[in-house]
């Protein structure tokens, strides 16, 4: 008989820490990291590279920007600098609202450029992911090669990122924020946002091998062995890195013996002792296996071994 035995899943934090992540309201307040210009903050509250009228005023206060060459600049300036302030005063809906009125009045101007990401950010702020998500890649479509466009790759990836969900659950989501993290660290190698998204992957990777260790454990209790062991090669295979790998290869031991393919089950002990000599899941391989007169012993033209070389580097 084949027991089935499930492992807690790491939980996560629904929004982004203080610590340890790239904040997003650092952006806002000018912090540039190493991307290579002054950050989002310099036009939002009227930095360096900003064309916004120079004043006397706090680093906080919104500015007026610049209206040479606008006719009638007053709606404008009006509309964007209400979007401000209420952005600061952490009404995120009107503020979103207010930034939309830029971009629908004003479309061809450079406020309605900078005013599209700041929508995505006020829908962020306010949990409706969605709409940041949409916001965030108009700006990309309308503008790929602009010098924002990293913090807008950034935000569509970490609007998937805070729908993840526990692995009992769909994990579409998860599929998607492990795609968008990934096309950052591709896109903008060395970045601070690559950095945190390489990061952020780590975990989208886990909940991802935790959805398929949960569904293979039920095809364990089900007695379909075939198909709970397809579960188990994906995270070998794919999420070898993840905390799931060491019990994916008890369980496709404790799988291949239950189909009698001994030299399958042995491969899969051999390779968790080599990578995994201290965990309770080799134990357990171990004694099953020693139940039936085996011992772990690879297979190297198993498929076990072909697609793990050396998992654990410690």
């Amino acid at each position: 008989m084949v027991t089935v035995r499930s492992e807690d899943t790491t939980g996560r934090t629904r929004k982004l820490s203080q610590a340890g992540c790239l904040c997003i309201g650092l952006l806002l307040a000018g912090c540039s990291g190493d991307l290579g210009y002054s950050g989002l903050g310099d036009y939002v509250w009227g930095g360096d590279d900003s064309s916004a009228q120079s004043a006397s005023v706090n680093s906080g206060d919104a500015v007026a920007p610049d209206l040479s060459g606008i006719e009638d600049g007053k709606p404008i300036a009006e509309l964007y600098n209400d979007g401000l302030e209420k952005l600061k005063d952490e009404r995120y809906e009107k503020a979103a609202k207010a930034f939309g009125e830029v971009e629908r009045q004003h479309p061809y101007s450079q406020w309605a450029t900078r005013a599209i990401l700041m929508q995505a950010y006020a829908q962020y702020q306010r949990n409706d992911y969605d709409a940041a998500q949409n916001a965030a890649q108009r700006f990309i479509t309308l503008h790929p090669g602009h010098r924002d466009a990293p913090y807008a790759y950034y935000l569509v990836a970490i609007s998937h990122y805070e729908q993840i969900s526990d692995v009992k659950r769909d994990q579409t989501s998860t599929a998607k924020a492990l795609a968008s993290l990934e096309e950052i660290s591709q896109r903008y190698p060395g970045t601070a946002y690559a950095r945190d998204a390489e990061a952020k992957a780590v975990l989208a990777r886990d909940h991802l091998a935790g959805k398929e260790m949960e569904v293979g454990r039920y095809y364990l209790g089900k007695k379909s062995y075939l198909s709970g062991i397809n579960r188990f090669k994906t995270v070998v295979s794919k999420y070898q890195t993840t905390t799931h790998t060491p019990e994916a290869l008890y369980r496709l031991t404790e799988a291949y013996l239950a189909l009698g393919i001994r030299s399958e089950a042995q491969t899969a002990a051999a390779v968790l002792g080599h990578n995994y000599p201290n965990s309770e899941w080799y134990r357990d391989s171990y004694a099953l296996l020693s139940g039936q007169g085996l011992s772990p012993s690879e297979n190297k033209s198993s498929w076990i071994s072909k697609a793990v070389t050396s998992i654990n580097p410690f």
